[in-house]
């Protein structure tokens, strides 16, 4: 099955109006994804912790954050849905690295405030639209920026490099268990 077909409204249940040549209404309720089995909830559970213990003892190691939010949302979608186009490397890396340009060009225009914040999330999810690199942490990345002002000689390779290290582990613990997804589904 797709994932565009697991996201596409069920219209079997649709109703119409009664007047003919109305169009038909899907219905407003869904049906959740499926429950995963133990073992493969467990293993991307396992990987994405894993992923993150390993950015913070980097963040430890050189004595700088690498470890910020926006990288956990990542290591959530790459881990634990492989196959969405928001999980796959080109998103990560790319929407990441978009949405610190977003962020630092935004703080340069408008400062720090919470408004400026607001706009470089949009900007940024604009860009990785455009660009077609979705990635919805991508947006949470620029507001990070804008609200604390990071500086870029260091934020910026800490966050590509923090990228780079969530894809390979998901592409490392996609080849581990036999009967997993395997990551990713395409590179670029």
């Amino acid at each position: 099955m797709s994932t565009d077909a697991a996201l596409r409204p069920d219209t079997a249940g649709s109703t119409d109006s009664g007047t003919p040549g109305s169009p038909r209404r899907p219905r407003m309720s869904g049906r959740a994804p499926a429950r995963p089995a133990p073992v493969a909830a467990f293993h991307s559970v396992s990987a994405a912790t894993a992923a993150l213990l390993g950015l913070v003892a980097i963040g430890a190691l050189i004595h700088e954050p690498v470890l910020i939010p926006p990288l956990a949302a990542s290591a959530a979608l790459v881990h634990c849905a492989p196959a969405l186009p928001l999980a796959q490397p080109r998103s990560v890396i790319v929407g990441h690295l978009l949405g610190a340009a977003a962020g630092y060009a935004v703080a340069a225009a408008a400062g720090g405030s919470a408004w400026a914040a607001a706009v470089a999330a949009g900007v940024t999810l604009a860009l990785t639209t455009l660009a077609r690199t979705p990635h919805s942490p991508a947006c949470a990345t620029s507001v990070v920026i804008v609200l604390q002002a990071p500086a870029p000689a260091r934020f910026v390779p800490l966050l590509f490099g923090a990228t780079v290290l969530l894809v390979l582990t998901a592409y490392c613990a996609s080849r581990i268990r036999r009967r997993a997804p395997r990551y990713p589904a395409y590179w670029w």
